[in-house]
């Protein structure tokens, strides 16, 4: 379980009881509060789960940071907010039912870390990339080159939460965050690379193979 989820579920679980107490003592009113307090807590105990990831791939492999779906494979288009140069983009969109806990997805050091404020589109919308507030982490790998992931809030999102910070030493597959609700990662990545899934694929945080850094 995500410790975020903790004060959230232990809320809900603690309105259920109380509700259920009240109504058991005559205020049958509150049956209805305290069965919806209940279901909530279910949910966001689903919502929060944070099962163990452990990817087996060569260093050379860039792995997924998110759980989720691909929306867009794109090999080469321009990135003027973090890398401010062309890359290759490749966008996960993450339903309520994902698993929302977001991972490193290579060897690197983190040399910049941009949150910036926006909008609450649709994260499967074209347009979230750009307006939407995100949180943008540049990654310093091994070689030199860097690359970018991006944390978009969607429509149901309302916060972005980040635990690594500039100077950071990172490994693949280290939990780094999450986003609550419905959210959205880009994964931006300059030449050579190689991506190896397609739009539609579903992908798993920590253990699918994005692309191949050539």
């Amino acid at each position: 379980m995500a410790r975020d989820g903790w004060p959230l579920i232990g809320g809900f679980a603690a309105a259920a009881v109380l509700a259920s107490v009240a109504a058991s003592a005559g205020a049958s009113l509150l049956w209805p509060v305290g069965v919806l307090c209940a279901v909530a807590a279910l949910f966001l105990g689903w919502f929060f789960r944070d099962p163990e990831r452990a990817a087996v791939v060569a260093d050379s492999a860039l792995i997924s940071p998110a759980d989720g779906r691909v929306v867009a494979v794109d090999a080469d288009m321009p990135e003027g907010r973090y890398l401010r140069r062309r890359a290759a983009r490749i966008a996960i969109f993450m339903s309520p039912l994902d698993v929302h806990v977001n991972r490193i997805p290579a060897d690197g050091e983190v040399v910049g870390v941009h949150y910036n404020p926006g909008r609450f589109l649709a994260a499967f919308s074209e347009k979230a990339s750009l307006d939407n507030e995100q949180n943008g982490v540049v990654l310093r790998l091994a070689s030199g080159r860097e690359m970018a992931f991006v944390q978009i809030a969607g429509l149901l999102a309302r916060r972005i939460v980040c635990r690594v910070k500039a100077g950071d030493r990172c490994r693949r597959g280290e939990r780094m965050g999450m986003i609550k609700l419905g959210s959205r990662v880009d994964v931006w990545v300059p030449p050579p690379f190689r991506p190896t899934v397609r739009v539609g694929d579903r992908v798993r945080a920590g253990e699918t193979v994005l692309g191949m850094l050539e």
